[in-house]
């Protein structure tokens, strides 16, 4: 764990531009880290850092002050110890390959490895007082996600919230959630396109519960980090083809080549990640296209490493909203679920980049800074014929011929912390402090709204009809700008062995605008200021189990681009979460690990909306949200030839304070009452010829509100997967088969709604066989 060494506190103009900060902010922290330690006495760093797969060790024992020099001197050689012993004669290549196969041992048991960029430190799980749920490579390599909810199946309490017609990710945690909600990360740097995972993706991270004081402006839910596939100092890559079938006429393929190695002796290494698909979409007509390039380089050097990677992506996905629900008999449209209720052409296409670069730097033994800047960019446009009304009875289905054209998001982001550890009496202080900065953009340009002819759903003729062609001015120019920067600062203090607490404060500044329409109309205008706390406790109970208990809080100011009579300005108090969380950890053996969480979360100034006696909409901010829960994740190696990831989670969300009494008392909508997940992996060994690894699991979803005055319910649902894979050597070389089977017996399932008319529907069996060369 890292923490505060000053608490100088930045003051001075605000710049409501906002985009110069980011760099500004950088360049500052490196300044302030440069000035207090001294670099002359750092330790000898090897040229590659040792990999340490086993939790950290732990921390010495208290003592009196004048023996704190002999203490820390056997703890440094006790970490030294601890790390991958590699025989001077070897090359950088040579020991790069002998500790990727240390950390693929501990992989192929789901070992839990959590990147320090979802903390912003390097500190063990056991030394956190936030939960943290990792699905870890091995997982992903077996399961075969195709996006970010299904990745996250795997972890507690998580609900799929309105996707956009299967164009966005939109992630509930907790209870909380949305698509563009600015919770989606890389490498711990926000992302603003539609759809974050993708073949460059390592593992997945879950920071829970409210996440501002790392992160700045964010709903209380918490943040998902995905992690990237970095560049490897030994030679290796290899090619995997791939076949998929939903049935017999619905097939696709995909393809991805994998390459990384070393540039000179000099600690350079690169890598390169290609991917193709082409596949037929599950339903009677649609079909998914995708293409990913993604080079990166990374230089490993004896104090600092330096990481630079970027990722272009084309894409073209189905727009599809799915089916309808009855307001009469609350049961899903009595029609076949591969009946789409829209047009052929319903698409969204687009282009997304994304640009990262990052340096860590140690200053000794003790002491280190990281600085990161990321850009993150898509533009794309969407045919979005909808429907209106529908007739259950006779199938007339009435719809608007919609549509967005030349959308484009953007989020600049930089951040630069110092962290480290320093000797206060005979406690330890491990502290972080640093600062943050974005400025994010989401417009788009046209919004078309047109008529057209009625259809029946019953007995559907498609293809009378063409994409919309009318714009709406007044819908149009729909903009959201946000820029933010932050200052933050967190310390754990080690009052003894085994009990520490956990301190933090983040000084943020803010500034929004939104609107819409042709000529502009602004609708939210805001510029304020915020502190937002941090409190913890963490209690050793061995050096595998910790008890832990949190406070921490989140903001997110009230905006909207839609016209409600008034505008939103800083005189709107901004949406806060607060959390309240105790739990305990554990990683017992190295092989096993997880975390079982209570917690109470409250949401206060959840915007609302009424029509006063003159007819004008105003906005009320006296909306209140609740959730409360109890959350379980496991992951890890259960004996040398078991592994699994499972999970539970009981989420209890609902209104608990409403101007509008329809809503008072309600469930939050799409959020499980119960949710569960069970993975699980027999691994043969050597006892045949090849190394078959066979697995399989479900997961449980209870029902959920399919809209905020729980009108309708979603059902409740089971989906089971199942995997083998076989690894063996044709002519010497590595050959990988891989055989999936999700949604193993067809089910038809909803995993969230926008409303009775727009209902999303879940992916049907889908069969695939892969082959992977490995070189």
């Amino acid at each position: 764990m890292r923490a505060p060494v000053d608490g100088r506190r930045a003051s001075g103009h605000r710049n409501r531009a906002g985009k110069s900060r980011a760099s500004l902010l950088i360049g500052a922290a490196v300044l302030l880290a440069g000035s207090p330690f001294d670099t002359a006495n750092a330790q000898a760093q090897t040229a590659l850092p040792p990999v340490i797969v086993d939790a950290p060790m732990p921390r010495p024992k208290s003592a009196r002050a004048s023996e704190q020099s002999q203490r820390r001197t056997q703890a440094v050689q006790r970490q030294r110890n601890h790390a991958v012993a590699a025989p001077a004669t070897q090359t950088l290549s040579e020991r790069a390959a002998a500790e990727a196969a240390a950390w693929q041992a501990a992989k192929l048991g789901y070992r839990a490895m959590p990147s320090a960029s979802t903390l912003r430190s390097g500190a063990s799980p056991l030394d956190t007082s936030q939960a943290v749920n990792v699905v870890p490579e091995q997982v992903l390599k077996d399961q075969l996600p195709r996006n970010i909810d299904d990745a996250l199946i795997n972890v507690s309490g998580v609900t799929q919230t309105n996707t956009l017609a299967g164009s966005q990710d939109a992630v509930i945690r907790r209870g909380f959630g949305d698509n563009r909600d600015g919770s989606i990360m890389r490498n711990g740097m926000p992302l603003v396109q539609g759809r974050s995972f993708n073949s460059a993706v390592e593992s997945v991270e879950v920071l829970k519960g409210p996440a501002s004081l790392l992160y700045g402006i964010m709903d209380p839910g918490g943040i998902v980090n995905t992690i990237s596939k970095r560049p490897e100092l030994y030679q290796h890559g290899s090619v995997t083809l791939l076949g998929s079938a939903f049935n017999a006429s619905k097939t696709g393929a995909d393809g991805l080549l994998d390459v990384t190695g070393p540039i000179g002796d000099q600690g350079l290494a690169y890598r390169f990640l290609g991917y193709g698909v082409s596949e037929d979409y599950w339903r009677n007509f649609g079909r998914h296209r995708e293409m990913l390039v993604a080079p990166s380089l990374a230089w490993y050097g004896q104090d600092t490493t330096v990481q630079l990677n970027y990722e272009h992506r084309e894409f073209i996905y189905p727009f599809d909203r799915g089916t309808a629900f009855s307001p009469v008999t609350k049961a899903p449209l009595a029609v076949p679920a591969t009946r789409r209720l829209d047009e052929p052409f319903n698409n969204t296409w687009g282009t997304s980049d994304l640009m990262q670069a990052s340096i860590e730097h140690r200053f000794n033994q003790d002491w280190k800074l990281y600085a990161g800047y990321s850009y993150n960019t898509e533009t794309f446009s969407a045919n979005q014929l909808r429907i209106s009304t529908l007739n259950f009875t006779t199938g007339v289905e009435t719809r608007s011929n919609d549509g967005t054209q030349g959308s484009l998001s953007n989020v600049s982001y930089g951040t630069s912390y110092v962290s480290g550890g320093f000797w206060l009496g005979n406690m330890r202080n491990d502290v972080v402090f640093g600062g943050d900065g974005q400025y994010r953009t989401i417009y788009r340009d046209n919004l078309i709204r047109q008529a057209t002819p009625a259809i029946n759903v019953y007995n559907p003729v498609y293809g009378l009809v063409g994409p919309g062609t009318t714009v709406s001015n007044s819908d149009s120019a729909q903009t959201d700008k946000l820029g933010q920067w932050s200052m933050f600062v967190q310390d754990t203090l080690h009052l003894t062995e085994r009990f520490a607490l956990v301190g933090g404060v983040r000084y943020m500044d803010y500034d929004q605008i939104a609107g819409r329409g042709k000529p502009f109309v602004t609708n939210t205008n805001v510029s304020q200021d915020k502190v937002l706390p941090l409190g913890g406790a963490i209690f050793k109970l061995t050096d595998e189990i910790s008890l832990y208990a949190s406070y921490t809080g989140s903001l997110k100011p009230n905006s909207t681009i839609a016209p409600i009579g008034v505008v939103i300005g800083s005189n709107v108090a901004p949406e806060e979460g607060v959390s309240y969380e105790t739990g305990v950890k554990f990683d017992l053996n190295k092989r096993i690990s997880g975390t079982l969480a209570l917690y109470d979360l409250d949401k206060k100034n959840v915007q609302t909306t009424r029509t006063n006696s003159a007819g004008i909409v105003e906005i009320h901010t006296v909306g209140r949200a609740h959730s409360r829960g109890v959350e379980l994740d496991v992951t890890g190696r259960l004996t040398d030839s078991w592994a699994l990831i499972g999970s539970y989670g009981y989420t209890d969300a609902r209104v608990t304070a409403s101007e509008d009494l329809t809503l008072l008392g309600r469930r939050l909508q799409n959020v499980a009452l119960n949710t569960a997940s069970l993975y699980l992996v027999y691994d043969f060994g050597t006892a045949l010829p090849g190394q078959l690894r066979l697995g399989g699991g479900a997961r449980y979803v209870g029902d959920r509100p399919g809209d905020s005055t729980n009108s309708f319910f979603l059902p409740s649902y089971v989906v089971a997967d199942i995997f083998a894979t076989y690894e063996t050597k044709y002519q010497n070389t590595p050959v990988i088969y891989q055989f999936n089977v999700k949604n193993l017996f067809d089910t038809v399932y909803y995993p969230s709604a926008v409303n009775n008319l727009n209902v999303a529907m879940g992916d049907a069996r889908r069969i695939s066989l892969s082959a992977t060369v490995k070189f």
